[in-house]
């Protein structure tokens, strides 16, 4: 039996995707030569492929940048309170409003910087909040 269930998963984990992985190894590394990447430990290629996952919340509430608003304005206090309220998964979802993507990039969220503007529209109970997400610019209207 134990012989039996060794090589069914020899094969179900190694020979029967030993192709497909050699196609996509060849791929990948017309794209990203081994010299290139080799450098690297496996946990950093991991983040600097697939982004940061876990963040400190509130240095991207120290980085934002505001545009009609200031920091102390009570839109912006409200926002921040309702913000760090929010379970894990809610504030990743708003990540993904924001700028496309629940995850940072590489550089990490040190280096992200987003804008919470005013769109200055006549009724701001009439607007929803809307998102460029090419310039992480939020408006968030009073």
């Amino acid at each position: 039996r134990k012989e039996y269930v060794d090589l069914y998963v020899n094969y179900t984990f190694n020979k029967s995707v030993q192709k497909p992985f050699e196609d996509f190894m060849q791929g990948f590394l017309r794209g990203c030569p081994a010299r290139n990447w080799k450098v690297f430990f496996p946990e950093e290629l991991q983040v600097l492929l697939e982004g940061h996952t876990t963040f400190d919340w509130h240095l991207l509430e120290k980085n934002v940048m505001y545009r009609q608003y200031k920091k102390l304005d009570q839109t912006i206090r409200n926002f921040w309170t309702v913000f760090h309220k929010l379970p894990e998964e809610k504030k990743k979802m708003f990540l993904a409003f924001l700028s496309g993507s629940d995850r940072i990039t590489s550089y990490g969220l040190e280096c992200f910087r987003f804008c919470i503007a005013d769109p200055q529209v006549e009724n701001p109970d009439e607007v929803s909040p809307y998102a460029r997400t090419c310039y992480s610019i939020l408006f968030l209207p009073r």
